[in-house]
């Protein structure tokens, strides 16, 4: 399993106007190609007035799949543009489909290529791009004297601390990125004087907020 990659949030949307011509950006985070067909048909059906319904998607740990749609617009103008985006943002398990409404203007195959792609770029960046870690989770029980320290640190730490569980004790369900487990073991003993019981929850991809397309 790859250690992080990055994807869309879960769906948005963006237009833009170019020479009169009306094109609509639309995103959703898609893990099959069933999906990422659904999402295009349910748009086409939407958009069923629109001159073009132009799509692409890059689904994959290694993005196996790989698919673009022109739908009508010159080859290679449309579809292709929309993948080079999402390849070059370095972005894994997404669909883009671009609504065109012709406004009169012809663009040329040069114009087309910078719309789609431009369009495609504005609707990722108003959706939303974030980072998925995969992470080790953690049980942490501790007395409810430990709470208002533990859970401080914990926020205030590289850790992600997702739930708190009230019960006899008080269970802390904490998420490490892998390679930092021993360390985060030692770090709670050493914050509860060895009064907290740990133990492993399995790991997950934990999903972190990217505040701009430029990924390191």
């Amino acid at each position: 399993m790859l250690a992080n990659y990055f994807t869309v949030n879960k769906e948005g949307s963006d237009q833009i106007i170019i020479q009169k011509s009306r094109f609509i950006g639309y995103v959703r985070r898609v893990e099959s190609e069933e999906a990422a067909q659904d999402f295009i048909q349910e748009i086409k059906k939407k958009h069923h007035d629109a001159t073009h319904n132009c799509s692409a998607y890059l689904i994959g740990e290694h993005d196996q799949i790989q698919k673009a749609n022109d739908d009508g617009e010159p080859s290679g103008t449309a579809g292709v543009p929309i993948l080079e985006v999402l390849k070059k943002q370095g972005l894994k398990d997404t669909a883009i489909v671009v609504t065109r409404y012709f406004g009169g203007i012809k663009l040329g195959a040069g114009g087309l290529i910078r719309a789609y792609g431009s369009t495609t770029s504005q609707a990722i960046h108003t959706t939303g791009i974030v980072k998925r870690q995969l992470m080790q989770g953690f049980s942490v029980n501790v007395d409810y004297s430990l709470l208002g320290k533990l859970e401080n640190v914990l926020r205030n730490s590289d850790h992600i601390l997702e739930t708190i569980n009230y019960m006899e004790k008080v269970e802390l369900i904490v998420y490490v990125k892998k390679g930092d487990e021993g360390n985060f073991r030692e770090w709670i003993v050493d914050l509860t004087s060895a009064q907290a019981e740990i133990a492993e929850k399995g790991t997950a991809y934990v999903e972190i907020d990217v505040e701009s397309t430029s990924q390191e």
